[in-house]
């Protein structure tokens, strides 16, 4: 191995300095007046806002989460010329799966926290031992510790073979992937850039959109399901879509508001956690702890990385529309009531062997939100993949 592929070891410390600028930052944070009605549809209440940075503020206690985090193991190593971290927690079954997780945007590795334990170690959570995976969770280029991005292009086919290498470099010759929003694009492409190696490919929430033009013919054939989706994918395109706008356009600029103010990108995230959870009217913080909430979002500011988070997310030559080859791995989609998921067509380049939806529950953040039931369906599939 030569030493730019060198795995180290790290650990997770802030100096106080930081905590200290920020709380002085949240001290002499300048609010805006409230827009009428200070609700939703104009985005992030002020009164909501108010409450939690003070919660931040006062409440929250970064060296707890600092020391949770760095109970795991934690590395670094340079692929293609990115230094890629991550966590990888290995499994005291002999015959654990290697399993590789890969978040999405505006999440981190702090999206998987609650699953590593019953993954790993499912003798210790009331699971089967047979059960068990050795888990891998590395940060998106661009994001958190892994950030930020030095290069052009890194589009979800790079990061696959980054991720592909860094299995390598772990001595996994099988493995299984699984992710969400981002990590629910990335996690194909490991499948198309090393079929031989993937045994399966698990994801969260959907496998691409569906066509623009729908006729009336063949959106009458859809379910009753199926259309309601299609109708809130509309509503997302109409309502939602501008901050992929922004980002995919001018994250730079956007980077200078969310860097410079603590404010700013605890709004900027925790739009999307109202909007994305399930179900959309109830405050996300009666639905995921709000000190993981918080978590997730210093893992953004501590690191600087907002703009370059976005200009992986989105500003980089994606090639969304592009239709890929199906590596012919066995996939399965899990997707929950807030997700848009239709099977028909992510089939023609996926092979998918279990599609579950669930109707009632769950939103955008599975393993946050619904950690037990994105648990209960990864086992499932992969039981007969080992």
């Amino acid at each position: 191995m030569t030493n730019s592929a060198a795995i180290r070891p790290f650990r997770i410390e802030i100096p106080q300095e930081q905590i200290e600028d920020l709380h002085a930052r949240l001290d002499a944070a300048r609010w805006p007046a409230p827009l009428p009605g200070d609700d939703w549809d104009t985005g992030v209440p002020t009164t909501w806002l108010r409450e939690l940075a003070d919660h931040w503020r006062h409440g929250y206690d970064w060296r707890e989460a600092e020391k949770e985090l760095n109970a795991l193991p934690q590395f670094t190593t340079e692929i293609d010329g990115q230094n890629i971290h991550f966590l990888h927690v290995r499994s005291p079954e002999p015959g654990a799966l290697p399993l590789l997780l890969t978040h999405g945007w505006p999440g981190s590795v702090v999206e998987f926290l609650d699953l590593i334990g019953p993954l790993t170690d499912p003798r210790s959570h009331g699971g089967d031992p047979a059960d068990a995976f050795h888990v891998v969770i590395p940060s998106l280029p661009g994001f958190g510790f892994s950030g930020p991005v030095s290069d052009t292009g890194w589009n979800v086919k790079r990061i696959a073979r980054a991720w592909a290498e860094l299995m390598d470099r772990l001595g996994y010759e099988r493995f299984g992937v699984q992710g969400g929003d981002l990590g629910a694009a990335v996690s194909p492409d490991v499948a198309r850039a090393v079929p031989d190696r993937v045994v399966g490919v698990h994801v969260n929430g959907g496998l691409g959109m569906p066509p623009e033009d729908i006729s009336e013919e063949e959106l009458a054939s859809l379910t009753d399901l199926e259309r309601d989706r299609i109708a809130r994918i509309g509503a997302f395109m109409t309502e939602q879509f501008g901050y992929i706008a922004i980002q995919g356009t001018r994250p730079q600029t956007l980077g200078y508001g969310l860097t410079d103010s603590p404010l700013a990108q605890l709004a900027w995230i925790m739009d999307k956690f109202r909007e994305w959870t399930h179900p959309r009217p109830t405050l996300p913080e009666e639905i995921i702890d709000r000190d993981r909430l918080l978590t997730n979002v210093m893992l953004y500011w501590l690191t600087g990385t907002a703009s370059s988070a976005a200009y992986v997310g989105y500003a980089n030559e994606m090639g969304w529309g592009e239709v890929d080859e199906d590596s012919g791995v066995p996939t399965a989609v899990l997707v929950f009531a807030h997700d848009v998921g239709i099977r028909r067509y992510c089939e023609s380049e996926n092979t998918i062997v279990r599609w579950t939806d669930v109707e009632d529950r769950g939103g955008h953040f599975a393993a946050m939100e619904e950690p037990e039931l994105l648990l209960s369906d990864v086992r499932a599939f992969f039981s007969d993949l080992r």
